[in-house]
């Protein structure tokens, strides 16, 4: 026996341990009290997996744990889609909790088939279906003892009454599964997408197929057969299985609707927090908004938004890692031009606000100071004031603009309350302009970007701002949730910086009106 395994058995004793010790019960409860109490219990799922498995319920359980429960249990038959954010509890409730519940408490399933990423990580999952059954006291005293043979660790074991229990891992056949005259009628794809394989779109393609082919077709094929189905997974990358099957689920839906009919797809999407605003969290029962605002500050921004919050941000899709350029930057005076640029959120403390100071000198620019954060217009002011204190700013010809078309007196006004506080005022005015598409815009200054002509503050290189600055780069595609008021800030100092510089390198010429009518040979 290899070390490994063998350290995956003495794991597994020890989790038997603790649900054997955790699941005390009530040595002289009456009959009629036990049967009173299990008859409650199997009203309210949730009430039943919290007295039953307390090791997993320290926390209460979250609205969308009950949600999914109710249409898995309600409808046998359905294929559902559990997009849940990381640590949200997707493999306790539904490889679990939801089945044994069918099982035990409604006599509502048969067989049950699990698939995992791989066939270790698949029996790993089993394993925990079959440490209830052997050793929650709970279980046992008011179901009896359930477990016959069979072992998590051969992917296989069968109940007292007939039924089992198997696990397989992503990709092998499940053709032919069967115990005796029954099916699959309860099958789970856990937690399968890998993001190694998203750029390979035959082979996600091809995943998807396993899926809608090889794994549903395990499903008996008569109508009074049930054939529950549950896809459980984060939705990380526009290409992977999980969004793929979000796609197909909803065509399902929608042609359903069309043809006035009910839809056996249902999709449960569950993001980690309401908003990035005041991280009002979905499962407060569980974390505090607190706790992912901090969770959020010590995370790379494409990471939380891709594992907690199912935003695809592709890396380098329009501005490339290896485009990003960090540099020394001049002294102020000698660039051709500097602009301070802000795009400001419209809500107090909504999106991100994003105000800059480009340099130009020949054909770079260079990003010398960046405020990039989320909070009031006030804030931003705060910080423009003093950094044209540190910086002795007066000295220099800068311009200063706040981007958009609409509120710009309310928006110019915090600008001017705090030069007011102050005893002076920076001129700060509002960019007027019609502009183009946002995506459009910005993706025309990649090219800046591919030629090294966009340098970044070396000095800066850890600052928050500029780190987050870089990520909004990196996030940004057409149709991504992504923030890029960083980005949009950018490409208003680019487009100013052109204007000055163009002016001051080329001053108009002019001639007199003598000089015009002496070479104009049709003057007279």
């Amino acid at each position: 026996m290899s070390v490994k395994y063998d350290k995956i058995l003495n794991d597994y004793d020890k989790h038997c341990r603790r649900i054997a010790q955790s699941t005390s019960i009530r040595i002289n409860e009456s009959p009629t009290d036990k049967a009173r109490r299990i008859k409650a219990l199997e009203a309210d799922y949730i009430k039943w997996f919290e007295y039953y498995f307390p090791n997993y319920a320290k926390k209460k359980c979250a609205w969308f744990h009950r949600r999914l429960a109710k249409e898995i249990i309600k409808n046998r038959h359905i294929r559902a889609l559990a997009e849940w954010y990381r640590s949200a509890a997707k493999s306790v409730h539904i490889d679990m909790g939801i089945p044994l519940f069918l099982y035990l408490a409604m006599n509502d399933m048969k067989y049950m088939l699990l698939i995992g990423e791989t066939e270790p990580k698949a029996r790993k999952l089993l394993s925990s279906l079959q440490a209830q059954l052997q050793y929650n006291q709970r279980i046992i005293n008011d179901y009896g003892y359930r477990f016959k043979f069979g072992d998590w660790a051969d992917g296989d074991f069968t109940t007292t009454d007939g039924v089992k229990f198997t696990s397989l891992g992503f990709g092998q056949s499940p053709r032919g599964a069967r115990e005796s005259e029954n099916r699959p009628d309860y099958i789970v794809v856990d937690d399968v997408d890998n993001k190694r394989h998203v750029n390979n779109d035959k082979l996600m393609r091809e995943s998807v197929e396993f899926i809608t082919e090889d794994v549903w077709g395990c499903f008996d094929t008569d109508g009074d057969c049930t054939t529950r189905f549950v896809y459980a997974n984060n939705n990380f990358h526009k290409n992977s299985i999980t969004n793929r099957l979000r796609q197909l689920f909803l065509q399902g839906i929608q042609k359903a609707d069309q043809d006035g009919g009910k839809s056996n797809f249902y999709i449960s999407r569950v993001c980690a927090v309401k908003n990035l605003n005041s991280f009002e969290p979905e499962w407060p029962e569980k974390n505090s908004a607190e706790y992912w605002r901090a969770k959020f500050n010590d995370t790379p921004y494409r990471s939380f938004m891709r594992e907690y919050m199912h935003v695809h941000i592709q890396d380098g899709a329009v501005f490339k890692h290896e485009d990003i350029i960090w540099g020394q930057m001049l002294p102020l005076k000698e660039y051709d031009g500097l602009c301070f640029y802000g795009d400001l959120s419209y809500k107090a403390a909504g999106d991100y606000k994003a105000m800059m100071l480009v340099g130009k000198t020949g054909r770079q620019y260079h990003i010398i100071a960046v405020y990039l954060r989320r909070g009031s217009r006030t804030k931003c002011a705060k910080w423009l004031y003093d950094f044209y204190e540190d910086k002795k700013l007066s000295r220099f010809n800068i311009s200063y603009y706040i981007e958009g078309l609409f509120a710009m007196d309310e928006f110019v006004n915090d600008f001017d309350t705090e030069g007011d506080e102050r005893g002076y005022h920076v001129p700060v005015v509002a960019d007027k302009r019609g502009k183009s598409d946002k995506y459009d815009r910005i993706e025309s200054t990649a090219g800046f970007f591919e030629r090294h002509n966009v340098i970044f503050n070396i000095a800066e290189q850890t600052n928050p701002d500029f780190i987050t600055l870089v990520d909004q780069f990196l996030a940004f595609e057409r149709g991504s949730q992504a923030n890029d008021d960083g980005p949009d800030a950018w490409h208003g100092a680019e487009s100013k910086l052109n204007k000055i510089t163009f002016v001051e390198k080329f001053k108009p010429r002019t001639k007199s009106r003598g000089e015009r009518r002496a070479k104009s040979k049709n003057c007279y």
